[in-house]
């Protein structure tokens, strides 16, 4: 049903382009970066690292910032995460020196869409709001106001993917207050899009039609290129919402009305597979053909096979479970509903996994017990990711003493006027509707002071994220000018002295202070190699596979004594593996770590993680005591180690040997994440 909502992306603008040999340069460089697919990735990075080098030589204004910004941009294009995290850290830096709001602003959108591209979403939030901060900054006029306006959109698209609806239909409506005033069709048409997603989520479907229907008048009266495919999918989401509702007669109008447009299977052959799949469930529902519903579900299978859209594929296997079921072939219909329950857990689908599982409970009546304990199981778990997604964004629900009260006072009114409706309804409807009024209208208010006190307490957890993070730079900055403007000095002050003092003719003493005289020069290289170490590291390992794995693998080499060593593929895209791959990864090499700590009285431990025809190979091998793999009791830690191998869809395979040490080996298919990045130009300009 949804769609994402890039609207509010920053446009290609139409810039008078500063000119001088260098900066032609630089954007040669960039040029060939882009758009030269022929080369490979690791020759285009290197284009861009030349073009940042070139900018760097450049006067410190904002000309270099400008320049700086595009190059930040070309290495999101690239996936080069390493590459944008490091420019994008240099350019906030420079940006923020310079006192340059506006591109200080541009700066932390980039990183916000690049965190969300990752979903890692509070993070997002967190520079989403900083960019809408440095955007506040600067005078008051359309461009600065349009550019706020598009930050509290993001922040709004951020907050419903952590079903932060109450926040996000404040982001939203503020946004939508910006838009109104600068008469900006499209991005009102963006905005009222994510306000009725939102109110779908909070199961308003009344507000959710009002909004979506107010999108498309504003969507009538844009002249954006292609209004025609916004059109049908707004259309789409209006007939889901009633779907949802279960006004299954409005619904099937709504998706009758949308694929009466011949042209829609050719131009969005992805939304036609869902509309036609979803009319084929309302015909079983509202007219009970059979016949007909399984003829139009059909034909939306073999779009699907098409599209590869595995994710709506267990709809549609749903779907065709309820039509089987309501033909009379139970065998099949619990076949279509189990292959339904697969695709959805393939795809973490978690709602219609919970809707596979009660229609199995209801079909498979010999194992309803079975399905009914899992659908339990998997709801609970379900409500526990949700409790933590919210705590993130500190969605606690403070009830304060005023709270209290004013809770207590309404539902006293709240009791009062409903008694009074019941005798009012002997005066008249009139009189019903502005009680109804009063109600609403108290209710809201109260929503709305729960909604403020909770964006009070998220501002409060940000402040206090983005202290803690700026006190850790800035005590690496404290120690690396205490090391290279004490330390240094006083040592130089010895080397001077020695150096006078050389002038003596014992020829022994010559020698000796000599001597001293290029130790000294050593320590001064030495500390200051660890001087620009400690000022730039910060900025080496932020959100990086490899470096984790590092990192945990050193902590255990340096508190256990055993040596070990780490090789990898530097050519494999670690970051862009799929989120379950890195983690079961990560714990499966930490709990053999921990077992040869514990049991294998190693001497070394190596540990290589290579890629291969579309797998991945981790093999984990000590020189230690070894085991009998074949003993029936397997401790804790090996089981560990088999179920997060099964997670993944692994093979494991155990070496050991007693006397003769142990080799883990896990195969894993490679799964990588779509990242869905926002076409973006330069960031001074946008």
């Amino acid at each position: 049903m949804l769609i994402l909502f890039w609207g509010c992306a920053r446009q290609k603008p139409k810039e008078k382009v500063t000119s001088s040999p260098q900066i032609d340069s630089i954007q040669e460089l960039l040029s060939i970066a882009k758009t030269a697919k022929e080369l490979s990735l690791e020759d285009r990075k290197a284009y861009v690292k030349e073009a940042e080098s070139k900018a760097m030589e450049l006067s410190k204004d904002s000309v270099q910032l400008e320049q700086l910004s595009k190059i930040s941009l070309v290495y999101m294009r690239l996936k080069d995460s390493l590459g944008f995290r490091k420019s994008n850290a240099q350019l906030l830096k420079l940006s923020e020196e310079a006192g340059a709001d506006k591109t200080l602003g541009y700066s932390y959108w980039d990183l916000a869409g690049f965190l969300q591209s990752y979903g890692v979403m509070d993070s997002a939030f967190y520079h989403y709001k900083n960019a809408l901060n440095s955007f506040e900054q600067l005078p008051v006029d359309s461009t600065s106001q349009s550019l706020r306006g598009r930050m509290l959109y993001g922040m709004a698209r951020v907050q419903d993917s952590y079903k932060d609806y109450l926040g996000g239909e404040i982001s939203a409506t503020a946004a939508i207050k910006i838009f109104d005033e600068l008469e900006d069709e499209y991005r009102l048409y963006n905005a009222y899009n994510v306000l009725g997603v939102l109110a779908n989520g909070l199961g308003d479907s009344d507000k959710s039609l009002k909004s979506y229907e107010k999108a498309r008048e504003y969507l009538d009266k844009s002249d954006i290129a292609n209004k025609r495919n916004l059109l049908w999918k707004n259309q789409n989401n209006i007939a889901s919402v009633y779907l949802n509702a279960g006004d299954f007669v409005k619904a099937k109008e709504a998706y009758k009305e949308l694929l009466s447009d011949k042209d829609l299977k050719e131009e969005l052959p992805g939304t036609y597979e869902k509309a036609l799949g979803s009319l084929a469930y309302l015909i079983l529902k509202v007219d009970k053909d059979e016949e007909l519903a399984e003829e139009l579900l059909n034909e939306a299978f073999a779009i699907n096979s098409a599209t590869k859209d595995l994710y709506d594929r267990a709809r549609l296997n749903y779907f065709y479970a309820e039509i089987l079921a309501a033909k009379g072939d139970s065998a099949q219909a619990i076949a279509q509903a189990k292959e339904s329950y697969v695709v959805a857990k393939e795809t973490y689908n978690n709602d219609r996994s919970l809707d596979a599982l009660r229609l199995l409970t209801k079909l498979d009546t010999a194992n309803a017990n079975s399905y009914a304990e899992e659908y339990y199981q998997l709801n609970e778990t379900i409500k526990v990711e949700e409790r933590t997604k919210r705590d993130k964004f500190a969605r606690i629900r403070m009830e304060t003493d005023n709270i209290i009260e004013e809770n207590q006072i309404l539902t006293k009114e709240k009791q009062i006027w409903v008694g009074a409706s019941l005798l009012l309804v002997l005066f008249g409807t009139t009189a019903m509707i502005i009680v109804s009024l009063y109600v609403s209208n108290s209710q809201l208010k109260f929503k709305q002071k729960q909604q403020e006190s909770n964006q009070e307490i998220y501002n409060l957890m940000l402040s206090q994220q983005g202290k803690l993070e700026e006190g850790k730079q800035l005590e690496q900055k404290r120690i690396s000018e205490e090391l290279h403007d004490g330390i240094l000095g006083e040592m130089l002050g010895i080397r001077l002295i020695l150096s006078g003092l050389n002038e003596r003719e014992d020829q022994a003493s010559i020698e000796q202070r000599a001597a001293l005289i290029e130790k000294l020069r050593e320590l001064e290289e030495e500390i200051r190699t660890i001087s620009h170490e400690l000022n730039h590291a910060s900025y080496e390992k932020f959100h990086n596979f490899i470096v984790s794995l590092e990192d945990m693998i050193q902590g255990i080499e340096k508190s256990s004594g055993i040596s070990c060593s780490f090789t990898y593929n530097d050519k494999v895209p670690w970051d862009n593996l799929l989120g379950d791959i890195k983690i079961n990864a990560y714990r499966i090499i930490q709990e053999s770590l921990k077992n040869c700590v514990k049991h294998a009285k190693c001497q070394h431990v190596s540990i290589s993680f290579q890629a291969m025809d579309n797998q991945l190979k981790l093999v984990i091998t000590d020189d230690g005591v070894g085991f009998d793999i074949n003993r029936k009791k397997k401790g804790i830690g090996l089981r560990n180690i088999i179920s997060r191998t099964k997670k993944i869809q692994g093979v494991l395979d155990i070496d050991s040997e007693s006397g003769k040490g142990t080799t883990i080996k896990v195969t894993i298919p490679v799964k990588y994440v779509e990242l869905q990045i926002p076409e973006k130009t330069n960031a001074l300009n946008a």
